[in-house]
């Protein structure tokens, strides 16, 4: 449905709205929004008092720039330096390896809960300040039945003494004794509460209690590249909530002492293997000089030698660090990482010049080069053994003064004051959400809504309008105060509050009606409606009693035979009415009832007929309605409705006016002009219409244009 937003006026039955109207209609319905609005405000307040509180508990864990053990620092070095990158870190905090130790450490696969009245008991304990019952439970096993893990409920017998039930469990139990019976296993190791109070007992698996965890955990990064990291947990239970915070932090700290610890045992672990053989090496090298030197009567090298064997065991020093790097690397990095690829890349460098080393030998004299080359063995050896034992030491102290590269900034601390419910927030969302829905409530009912809302609607189909007859606010204050039934005491308006704006209306009718119905055939006026509740008996018994002050003699007859009322109005009974005389039962003069507080005359309907509308087609009818025309100067006769029954069609054809009675947004225009087709049909002419019920509305004064003055004439009281 589509609607457009505009200044002009707008007809009801079209698919536009202006804004005029839609103001005017808000007006209208503010009962209606403030109403809704305070409802979901209501409720809201009522969720922010009742809801369980949601505690926080937050610590700051620093990440240093992570520190390599003492065979790779030198490489180390030779790379660009860069803050350690949070994604891996927070990705294995909340990791099951950390939150599972963390869960086997408390315990958590044990839930418990307090039992309290559902949805408010709980909200209502905290509110009255009961102090809520605590258990600790140190270790829980619940075997499955039936292949399901049964739900046990543990209730407080006092003195330490408890019973467990649920499932096939009945059991007696004592605080610090281990309980254990068919497939259960449990230590309950506090118990604090009231006699009679029970609890919740789940056992959870420990993959469902990692996950319980992980949705209320949260790690962060306090900024980019910053190497701080912000670890958050939510619970309804703020010192449970800091325990599980802090062993989740430190059981990160641990594994990462562990980790550093673990990379230094795999390096002493190679270094164990490497010492002995180096050692046997070396032994072999300086028998092997030795040897030689003796058999050629230690023979000694020159200078030169000298300062070439001296740059060849530097080569060789440096390609075995190389080669212990190389084996540690290699636990760390691929053969593609830069690190990798520089250490390799140094290793080229040194073969280079140990080849030229080489050919400055292959100059010498045989015998030089031979002690040159058995020298050099020992010396290299001598050096790679030295070098093993230093870094055998290192490794150690390392191994044993490992602390990571992780630091707790900040411990874990809850929160004093619970961070949800956000009362305002939620406070203030339930009195939006109220006003938007009765705004929505209120659009929806503009848009079904098919009633008439202003005598334009009825004159654009070319039926007059003769009055409009608002709604009788004394009525309503009577109605709401002793109720309203057909079967108790009805409301004579004329006669009871003749001041009232109603009748007012209904006066102006009666000038209206002179002049309509001068060109008549007669002094009989028909009022019919489209529908029933349309108000015809209210309209013409009010009409009735408004013509007889003016000095006229003035009949009302109950036209309706079916559900006809009006004997209640005027307080007397169905006996000898319109029924009996149309059936020859009574006479004329038997049925005239006299309305003293009104001063006009009447007939009821009589008892109800099996065929009204075959009574009504009788001569007696029509010869009925001559005899009252010729002894009142007007006759009114009350019909049931148009659409409904065809009574008042055969009536219309004896009466010389004709109206219909049109309730305002309770019929259509499409129904008036139906009904007004339907006499034409039968050949009734209908004059004109009566809106009752017209209620003074915003939305008609902004959108249509059309507004009575209305005025009340009343004595000043002195």
């Amino acid at each position: 449905m589509s609607s457009v937003l505009s200044n002009k006026p707008a007809n009801p039955d079209t698919d536009e709205i202006d804004i005029g109207r839609l103001v005017g209609e808000l007006l209208d319905h503010r009962k209606l929004i403030i109403t809704v609005t305070a409802v979901f405000t209501s409720l809201a307040i009522l969720y922010v008092l009742f809801a369980t509180p949601i505690y926080q508990a937050d610590a700051l864990v620093q990440i240093e720039q992570k520190q390599g053990n003492a065979l790779l620092n030198d490489l180390t070095q030779m790379l660009p330096n860069s803050h350690p990158e949070s994604s891996p870190e927070i990705a294995l905090l909340q990791s099951r390896m950390i939150l599972g130790k963390t869960v086997d450490d408390l315990n958590l696969q044990a839930e418990v809960e307090q039992n309290y009245f559902p949805v408010f008991g709980r909200g209502w304990a905290r509110l009255t300040g009961e102090v809520a019952g605590k258990v600790a439970i140190e270790r829980l096993y619940v075997g499955k039945q039936d292949g399901k893990t049964p739900e046990l409920t543990l209730t407080v017998n006092g003195n330490n003494h408890y019973t467990i039930s649920g499932g096939n469990y009945q059991l007696e139990g004592t605080v610090g004794v281990l309980l254990e019976a068919k497939g259960l296993s449990l230590l309950v190791s506090k118990l604090d509460a009231e006699p009679g109070t029970s609890f919740t007992v789940n056992y959870l698996t420990r993959l469902n209690a990692i996950n319980a965890l992980q949705q209320n955990f949260s790690a962060a990064d306090l900024g980019k590249d910053t190497g701080m990291l912000s670890l958050i947990l939510y619970g309804d239970n703020p010192d449970l909530v800091q325990t599980m915070l802090r062993s989740i932090s430190d059981n990160y700290l641990a594994q990462n002492i562990a980790r550093q610890a673990a990379q230094d045992t795999k390096s002493l672990d190679f270094l164990q293997k490497q010492l002995p053989q180096v050692r046997s090496e070396l032994d072999s090298a300086e028998d092997k000089l030795n040897a030689y030197r003796k058999e050629k009567d230690s023979v000694d090298l020159n200078l030169e030698a000298r300062s070439t064997l001296d740059q060849i065991v530097n080569v060789d020093n440096q390609l075995n660090q190389l080669t212990f790097r190389e084996a540690e690397i290699s636990q760390l990095y691929t053969k593609s990482h830069p690190t990798y690829k520089a250490l390799m890349e140094k290793r080229e460098t040194l073969k280079e010049e140990k080849d030229k080393l080489g050919k400055q030998v292959s100059a010498m004299p045989a015998t030089q080069q031979e002690v040159l080359r058995l020298s050099r063995d020992v010396e290299s050896g001598r050096a790679v053994f030295m070098q093993l034992l230093n870094r055998q030491q290192e490794l150690n102290i390392a191994k044993n003064s490992a602390i990571g590269n992780v630091r707790i900034v900040d411990e874990a601390i809850t929160a004093p004051k619970p961070v949800k419910p956000n009362k305002k927030i939620l406070v203030l969302v339930g009195m939006v959400l109220g006003l938007f829905a009765s705004v929505v409530l209120v659009l929806l009912r503009i848009f079904l809504r098919r009633g008439i809302e202003s005598p334009l609607q009825l004159e654009e189909l070319g039926i007059n309008v003769y009055a409009s007859v608002p709604v009788s606010e004394w009525i309503a204050r009577s109605a709401s105060k002793k109720g309203k039934s057909k079967s108790g005491q009805l409301n004579f308006l004329a006669v009871d509050n003749p001041t009232d704006l109603a009748i007012e209306a209904i006066r102006s009718l009666r000038t209206t009606l002179h002049f309509a119905m001068m060109e008549a055939e007669n002094n009989v006026l028909m009022i019919s409606g489209a529908s029933p509740n349309a108000g015809k008996t209210f309209i013409t018994s009010n009409l009735a009693a408004v013509l007889s002050q003016g000095g006229q003699r003035v009949l009302f007859i109950d036209g309706d035979m079916r559900k006809g009322y009006a004997h209640q109005l005027f307080k007397h009974t169905v006996q000898h009415g319109l029924s009996d005389i149309l059936s020859g039962k009574s006479s004329v003069e038997q049925a005239i009832k006299k309305v003293p507080a009104a001063g006009f005359d009447f007939i009821s309907r009589g008892e109800i007929p099996p065929n009204p509308a075959e009574l009504l087609m009788h001569s007696r009818f029509e010869e009925l309605l001559k005899w009252c025309s010729q002894h009142y100067d007007l006759v009114l006769v009350d019909t049931p409705p148009i659409l409904a029954v065809t009574d008042a069609a055969i009536i219309g054809r004896y009466a010389g006016t004709t109206m219909l009675v049109a309730r305002f947004e309770q019929n259509t225009a499409k129904e008036i002009d139906v009904s007004v087709k339907r006499f034409e049909q039968s050949g009734v002419t209908t004059k004109g219409c009566i809106l009752n019920g017209v209620v003074k509305k915003a939305s008609s004064y902004y959108s249509y244009g059309y507004s009575e003055y209305r005025y009340s004439y009343k004595e000043d009281k002195e």
